[in-house]
């Protein structure tokens, strides 16, 4: 069996953040980290800093990754590479993949370590809101990745192939005026209104109002694939397990699938069952190989 073939009969395995469960997520060791392991294609999330740069972190805060505190709109780049966005991880960094001073990374400086990976590789960009910028964050993302020489028709940078995901209905709608739908994915999650507050610090009323807004964009992206509006459909786990017939409505209607964040052998081996295209993993190594192990079973 060929390179080639292998891939093509199991599902792609992107890296959530980049190999998020070995180094810190989003930062320069987690993507090379991420490549190392063979993985497919790498994940990030994108916020833009106050001197509109597109820097790669989860959070709209930086408190939970850095030692900084505040919003990260708040801050110049130059005043990001100031933090350390790495040590809260607890993992040493081998010096190839640079000091701690090296790890935040802005989009450009992704594009440049995945061009090195010597391969053909994938590249998911999830527009983060609510954003203070609001779809500002698309129009810049996408004039950065059109001054490093995007192709919109094939949402190719050299050797990267790229593809959008947003839980925002609006994101995605905005994204669909400039990017082939089959390059765009519409993430869907169940709304918990308890995990919510928890998660951000809220109280009752202010955790409740943001589920309502969360559950209403919910109802608007499930449209939005039920109408065929885009090619990717980007549910979470928990999300497939519990909406079987919705998730085979999709797939029979001839959704691409990219299911997240699957880093156990019982999920990896639901998603094979199931025939999900793509899976996102902090653990892609792991994953790989559970692929490997099964394709052989099943062989």
């Amino acid at each position: 069996m060929t390179t080639d073939e292998s891939v093509s009969s199991r599902p792609l395995v992107y890296a959530h953040r980049g190999a998020s469960a070995a180094f810190a997520e989003h930062t320069r060791a987690a993507y090379l980290q991420a490549i190392a392991d063979g993985a497919d294609g790498v994940e990030c999330d994108v916020h833009l800093s106050r001197d509109q740069h597109v820097v790669l972190l989860h959070d709209a805060n930086l408190d939970r990754t850095s030692d900084g505190t505040g919003p990260v709109a708040d801050r110049t780049l130059d005043e990001l590479r100031l933090l350390d966005f790495s040590s809260w991880k607890g993992a040493r960094i081998p010096l190839e993949y640079g000091g701690k001073s090296d790890q935040l990374l802005t989009l450009p400086e992704l594009l440049d370590i995945l061009r090195e990976a010597g391969r053909d590789i994938g590249l998911a960009i999830e527009l983060k809101h609510p954003s203070p910028y609001l779809l500002q964050l698309e129009d810049r993302v996408l004039e950065v990745l059109e001054s490093e020489g995007w192709d919109p028709a094939t949402s190719k940078v050299d050797n990267i192939s790229v593809s959008f995901m947003s839980f925002s209905p609006d994101s995605v709608k905005h994204l669909l005026k400039v990017v082939p739908a089959e390059f765009v994915c519409q993430l869907v999650d169940d709304v918990n209104t308890e995990e919510i507050r928890e998660e951000l610090g809220l109280g009752v009323i202010t955790g409740g109002a943001l589920a309502n807004v969360m559950r209403a964009a919910q109802v608007e992206g499930e449209r939005i694939l039920n109408e065929c509006e885009v090619r990717l459909a980007g549910p979470g786990i928990d999300y497939v397990r519990e909406h079987a017939r919705t998730v085979k409505r999709w797939m029979d209607s001839g959704r691409r699938f990219r299911v997240w964040t699957v880093d156990s052998d019982r999920d990896v081996d639901l998603c094979r069952e199931l025939g999900i295209h793509e899976i996102t993993s902090n653990r892609p190594a792991q994953v790989l190989a559970r692929l490997s192990e099964s394709r052989h079973t099943v062989s």
